[in-house]
């Protein structure tokens, strides 16, 4: 996809299409404050990448729906252009590359072998393994076989979406093609999920960025999750927030409090329970997300949402004793400093955009991890 500048150094790519020193390191230290990583970072991580080639990235898509691709092209922080032009080399992609066929699995085979050990493999989709794995096949091969070749020469593996990092919804009961998450395949790979259906493109670029930056795997989740990105509920940072506190809720979604912008939680909002950052970085460069736009949040950054239940049914206060949590009324007091960075985060993903736990039980036969 970058065939003639794929030996240039993010430093002379950015050279030769104008962009100065001193613009890069502001825009790698705005970056890193997204991230919540130091603030030497951001000069550490434009030098990292100055004087470095651009690292190769291979994308593979298996059981999904394409939505965490279009997802990831409507990045604000940065935008996929400079992401893939000036940052990466996107060297396979069987939705954004020009070639296709046989010329565009012999790009990815290249890619592979001319990195072996050094690419950065993103997988979105889950891998059905049932029936051979006729389920998902491409070129003639089955999702399981590409997927097992490709995380041999790769120095991690990023999950992008549910379905990729915890089966998604080919995974739900009664799984009729034997789905499994990455990590149900592969065993030997530093793996990061970065959840959501789909994940928010901001938190896809961010974590490339920061394991490109640095090569290190970022503090992660019981999930294997970014706890930059993941490390509180929308429920800790969300507006509605303080209504939840006033116990002023919304009976349904055209009623008085709803107008007022009461908290959704009677109608079913998953905030409580899941982990995201939606409600600071939000959507559409900062725009809104979810609750904002009058829907309660589903949980679809967590394992196994797709078979808890309805959507529009108000979680349970027991619910919330799971996996050590808390009651509801008392995670703003054990909250407040979380929140507090939450808000920075923000804060600080939208200045840019201006410039837990393996699986629960398959339904099926275990595969062999690679």
């Amino acid at each position: 996809m970058t065939q003639g500048t794929s030996e240039l150094t993010v430093g002379e790519m950015l050279l030769k299409y104008g962009i100065s020193r001193r613009s890069f390191i502001k825009f790698c230290t705005a970056t890193a404050s997204a991230m919540a990583l130091p603030p030497w970072m951001g000069p550490a991580m434009a030098e990292q990448l100055r004087n470095s080639p651009r690292p190769s990235v291979v994308y593979l898509s298996f059981q999904e729906c394409t939505g965490c691709a279009e997802s990831l092209t409507r990045s604000f922080a940065p935008t996929i252009e400079n992401l893939i032009f000036n940052t990466i080399s996107l060297d396979y992609n069987d939705t954004l590359m020009a070639a296709a066929g046989e010329a565009a699995e012999s790009a990815r085979t290249k890619a592979m072998q001319d990195n072996f050990g050094k690419y950065v493999l993103v997988v979105d989709g889950s891998v059905p393994t049932g029936a051979g794995g006729a389920y998902c096949a491409a070129g003639g091969r089955s999702a399981v076989d590409i997927l097992r070749e490709a995380a041999k020469g790769a120095a991690a593996i990023v999950c992008v979406g549910t379905c990729a990092s915890f089966g998604g919804i080919p995974f739900a009961d009664p799984n009729p093609t034997t789905a499994w998450p990455v990590s149900g395949i592969i065993s030997d790979k530093p793996i990061i999920n970065v959840s959501g259906c789909p994940p928010m493109p901001e938190v896809i670029t961010g974590t490339l960025l920061q394991f490109i930056s640095t090569g290190q795997v970022p503090d992660l989740d019981e999930h294997r999750r970014p706890k930059v990105f993941f490390g509180n509920t929308i429920h800790d940072r969300c507006y509605r927030r303080p209504f939840y506190d006033q116990g002023k809720f919304a009976k349904s979604f055209d009623d008085e409090g709803a107008r007022n912008g009461w908290c959704l939680y009677e109608l079913g909002c998953k905030g409580p329970t899941t982990y995201n950052a939606c409600a600071t970085i939000k959507w559409n460069g900062g725009t809104s997300f979810p609750i904002q736009s009058g829907h309660g949040c589903i949980g679809c950054s967590e394992p196994g949402f797709w078979d808890k239940g309805s959507f529009y049914s108000a979680l349970s206060t027991a619910a919330w004793g799971k996996a050590g949590e808390v009651a509801p009324r008392q995670v703003g007091k054990l909250a407040a400093g979380a929140a507090a960075v939450g808000v920075a985060l923000g804060v600080a993903s939208a200045g840019v955009s201006r410039l837990r736990q393996r699986p629960s039980e398959p339904h099926g036969n275990e595969p062999k991890g690679g």
